[in-house]
């Protein structure tokens, strides 16, 4: 990921500012701005401000403070200028842009039956940059195959925590193929994308030679449709959140397709809560869980387990 493709998602000051700073953009994970506030950035899982002299403190108080014209200008870059194109995304709280970073948008909420229209006097961004980590499941693959065959697999993480990333290297290895079974197709319904980081269609990520991405689509209506009309022996989505997914994800399990998901955890008792992956769990629809640290070691695997809940791996426990 180039610095300069980065910056041109923001406004001159707060551009000349990240640019004076010459980061390794690799470890850069986000970028947020709020009015009349300092611009902080999440480098190598720390927080710093950042200065108009070109440096990283860890002080927030000394970074460049953001203007509402910075925000502004910022909101028509990522938008390109037409944010009103965009208003099922801003309804939902964000926006994805080429590549498949993600804007969140914070600021006054304009409701309607008791839900959220639209959001106005945008007063937060939150830049979450996305990257691209081949060989990053590397080490998980010995616990997710079973004769050649990839396990069904839920990923379990708070935010930040780099499950996104994980599953993304996943889709591709088990598209490819690989050392422990042969190549697969595998159906994504990249439902904000960020796992494909599509821009006209077209996957700016490498999700694998077999793999089919359908972009922007709700999960329980494109799990449906990649059934019907793609035959994928393998469907995979990112965040689980409601009941609905999680039937899909039933209706995926009974037609003899294996899963790949993740969802926002930061443990297996915390997942367990969750009304709708208590049906899975009661299912067995996932043949193993991975538990990941959470956001100060992204990627870092805490607990593998399998569908009758046996611990498999536990971190410093080998």
């Amino acid at each position: 990921m180039r610095q300069e493709s980065v910056c041109q998602l923001l406004a001159a000051p707060v551009a000349r500012a990240l640019l004076n700073c010459a980061l390794d953009m690799e470890k850069l994970q986000e970028i947020r701005l709020r009015a009349g506030r300092p611009m902080l950035v999440r480098y190598s899982g720390q927080e710093f401000a950042v200065c108009l002299s070109g440096k990283l403190s860890a002080n927030a108080a000394d970074g460049y403070c953001v203007t509402e014209e910075d925000l502004k200008e910022t909101l028509e870059y990522v938008s390109g200028y037409s944010l009103y194109a965009f208003d099922e995304e801003v309804r939902q709280g964000f926006l994805t842009v080429p590549g498949g970073h993600r804007v969140g948008l914070a600021g006054h909420a304009v409701m309607e039956g008791g839900q959220v229209r639209s959001l106005r006097h945008i007063s937060s961004l939150n830049i979450r940059l996305s990257h691209q980590v081949r060989g990053c499941a590397d080490p998980l693959l010995p616990w997710l195959y079973e004769k050649e065959e990839v396990c069904s697999t839920l990923l379990l993480s708070p935010p930040g925590g780099g499950k996104t990333t994980l599953l993304r290297d996943l889709i591709r290895q088990v598209s490819d193929g690989g050392r422990y079974g042969a190549g697969q197709t595998v159906g994504v319904v990249d439902e904000r994308s960020e796992l494909a980081g599509s821009y006209l269609g077209v996957p700016q990520n490498d999700l694998g030679m077999r793999t089919d991405v359908l972009d922007g689509c709700r999960k329980p209506e494109g799990m449906r449709m990649l059934l019907r009309s793609m035959s994928p022996e393998v469907i995979a989505v990112d965040e689980l959140g409601n009941e609905t997914d999680g039937e899909a994800i039933e209706h995926a399990f009974t037609c003899g397709c294996r899963l790949l998901a993740t969802v926002h955890s930061a443990s297996m008792e915390e997942g367990k809560r969750k009304p709708f992956l208590q049906k899975l769990l009661r299912a067995k629809a996932f043949e193993r869980y991975v538990v990941l640290a959470g956001r100060g070691k992204p990627g870092m695997v805490r607990e593998i387990c399998d569908q009758d809940g046996a611990v498999l791996y536990k971190e410093n426990a080998q």
